[in-house]
């Protein structure tokens, strides 16, 4: 998408423009950096102890749970 380098808050709006429904992140700050009341797209953030794929692999199923039951534009926390 050549969204290299965008910003949180930039990347949201894109994502949600684009048509996507939801943003899957490790970035733990990510909700005390933005409003969440605001959110244009739910955000799903992963929580591993590492960002390698061996460590988020296994929060994979109950990550497609969980977007599948919530309301659109939350914030969700899968894992740990």
């Amino acid at each position: 998408m050549g969204w290299d380098g965008t910003e949180n808050g930039e990347l949201l709006r894109l994502a949600a423009e684009a048509g996507f429904d939801a943003l899957i992140t490790v970035d733990k700050g990510f909700e005390y950096q933005h409003n969440l009341k605001r959110l244009p797209l739910t955000v799903a953030i992963m929580q591993a102890t590492s960002n390698r794929i061996e460590d988020l692999q296994p929060l994979i199923p109950a990550l497609v749970l969980q977007i599948a039951e919530i309301e659109p534009c939350t914030l969700i926390k899968v894992g740990a």
